[in-house]
């Protein structure tokens, strides 16, 4: 594993000079200095600051067809994809087109195995009867075959993606995506169900111009932003401010009890609550239960966990989503352990080519030699194993990019029989991963079938027979594109806390002082601590007593996987200010994230 350097965040020079206002620690003000914030309305999150949607580019036309369709009682699909985005993507578009005052409104998911990703033909094909308008969530921009098919039976179709797009456009009827070439709409982080969210504050207003509600109250749609906070942080688009404004929007929801009915009862069997909860609660503990359900099994059952107003029935579907969870878990494990046999066979020997009798086939860069000790030799890295499920192949990638920190992709059989294999591609800084497989494409034309994603995350389908190609023109991508320094791990810290800043109040406002997440990241620090006392906890964690060098209280840490070995007597330590709740008290707790001999 390549070694982890400390840095800290560069502040603004000169500092800067806006009055922040009282109550706002200056630890705090820091933070959101290095996060290039100096002015206080820059985290003041009111909706009315939202851009307005009619900067997003097509959406008077998707407008107009989706007026033209409530006012003719059209049957209107809403075909979603099978993650956390895609699926609260959906439970928005249905809602919300209901509370517009749709009647009839449906919606399809694909299944991982049956259809493929996006708007495929078999998903058109499995549309019986045909509806009047399809509108897509969270895919459609490379759904060329699919909208064809289903324009040729005589539906409509709306696009409202947030990927990158191809070449070229489908030929749909209207495509809403910020991230169309000159798209005029300022922020290109909207996630799938932001877009949604978006179409339908734009149809509200269009609707009302035709006088829709004339002398009655007009349909309140933030009581949809509970799913719209939860999709945007489980898809890891950047926190920008008009994502932290929709996030934070739907955790105020939350946190004052208005959450819907299914998001109530993932809180629950997450052990969360929802008084306190955070975008890092709905990133870890709620989206991975939704998830579950679009890998293991069918998404519709995440999609009706947020759909439906019952709570003993979403107390149900919660506990569901709780257990398959908990098999994706020990799916993803046992992947897990097998790619990181793969890659620990590459990084040993003499040169040798092939590998130990009894461990998996393993193809690094294409190279199934075992390479000398040391880094790999690959740096665009690719992994199969035909035993892996499909539908978990991501996890293992980011698994195996965060302890290689090197962009990994990973595959498995498609499970629908044919001789394809979907892949998961996941990045590091630096490396755009889904313009790196546009070059493997342009280089190589023919050898993916289909490819999209953003600069993090991208998927993929190839033939089998392809993998060691597409495996060694990866690694000859990556390695063009990634400097020696690129490829060194390094985790960026806020800087040193002073000794009276070590407090319950600074660590109550540093969690609500976001919302945190992908490009916006929680606040981490650093400091060198005397380890005071220790003991085991569990099996490879650690629960410490510690002081700052430069003198003060003793302060209580805990570090999780932290290893086998004893902490050091003095430590150099990046932690987060946590609280540690128990019997209705709260407590200073340091969480440490990563630990050096000072």
């Amino acid at each position: 594993m390549p070694t982890l350097t400390l840095r800290r965040r560069p502040l603004p020079l000169p500092p800067p000079t806006t009055a922040w206002p009282v109550g706002v620690p200056a630890a705090l003000q820091r933070v959101y200095a290095a996060r290039g914030i100096t002015d206080a309305a820059a985290v003041e999150h009111r909706l009315a600051r939202l851009l307005p949607p009619q900067a997003l580019g097509g959406i008077d036309a998707a407008v107009a067809l989706l007026a033209d369709a409530i006012a003719a009682d059209a049957d209107i699909l809403i075909a979603g994809d099978y993650d956390c985005d895609g699926a609260t993507g959906v439970a928005v578009g249905v809602r919300g087109l209901r509370l517009l005052g749709a009647r009839r409104v449906r919606y399809a998911v694909p299944h991982r195995r049956v259809h493929g990703y996006g708007l495929t033909p078999a998903l058109v094909a499995s549309l019986a009867p045909l509806p009047d308008l399809i509108v897509t969530v969270d895919n459609g921009i490379a759904s060329h075959a699919g909208i064809i098919a289903a324009r040729a039976g005589g539906a409509r179709v709306i696009v409202t993606d947030h990927h990158l797009p191809g070449p070229t456009l489908p030929v749909a009827d209207a495509i809403v995506n910020p991230n169309l070439p000159g798209d005029a709409f300022p922020s290109k982080a909207l996630a799938g169900v932001g877009v949604m969210f978006y179409l339908l504050l734009a149809l509200r207003a269009a609707l009302r111009q035709r006088g829709a509600w004339a002398g009655q109250g007009e349909p309140d749609l933030t009581e949809l932003l509970d799913r719209v906070a939860l999709g945007t942080v489980a898809d890891l688009v950047p926190l920008d401010y008009n994502n932290r404004v929709l996030v934070e929007a739907g955790l105020r929801r939350i946190r004052g009890g208005r959450a819907c009915a299914g998001i109530g009862a993932l809180i629950d069997v997450a052990g969360r609550r929802a008084a306190t909860l955070t975008a890092t609660d709905l990133g870890f503990a709620l989206a991975p239960r939704i998830n579950a359900a679009g890998r293991m099994e069918d998404m519709r059952l995440g999609i009706e966990c947020l759909l439906g107003d019952d709570p003993g029935v979403a107390r149900e579907q919660a506990a569901h989503l709780h257990a398959i969870n908990a098999e994706r878990r020990e799916v993803q494990a046992a992947m897990v352990a097998d790619a990181e046999v793969m890659t620990a066979v590459a990084m040993i020997g003499d040169g040798v080519a092939g590998v130990p009798d009894g461990l998996p086939s393993v193809t690094l860069g294409g190279l199934p030699a075992v390479v000398p000790q040391g880094p790999p030799s690959v740096v665009g890295v690719a992994l199969f194993d035909p035993a892996w499920h499909a539908g978990v192949v991501g996890l293992v990638a980011s698994k195996l990019k965060e302890s290689l920190h090197r962009p990994v992709v990973a595959f498995a059989p498609a499970g629908d029989g044919s001789d394809e294999l979907r892949g998961s591609a996941r990045s590091i800084p630096g490396f755009h991963v889904r313009d790196a497989l546009a070059t493997v494409d342009a280089r190589h034309p023919g050898l993916i079938r289909r490819f999209g994603g953003h600069a993090m995350a991208a998927g993929l389908s190839l033939r089998a027979a392809d993998f060691a190609r597409f495996a060694h023109a990866f690694d000859a991508v990556a390695r063009g594109l990634l400097s020696d320094e690129a490829l060194q791990p390094v985790l960026w810290t806020d800087g040193a806390l002073q000794d009276g800043e070590f407090s319950l109040e600074l660590a109550r406002a540093l969690r609500d002082g976001g919302p945190w997440g992908q490009g916006f990241p929680e606040p981490l620090f650093d400091n060198v601590f005397e380890r005071v006392a220790w003991r085991p906890l569990g099996e490879g964690h650690w629960r410490l007593t510690l002081r700052a060098t430069d003198g003060g209280d003793t302060l209580e840490a805990v570090m999780f996987n932290a290893g086998p070995a004893a902490p050091p007597a003095r430590l150099r330590a990046a932690y987060q200010l946590g609280i540690n709740e128990w019997q209705g008290r709260e407590r200073l707790q340091l969480l440490l994230r990563h630990v050096e001999a000072a």
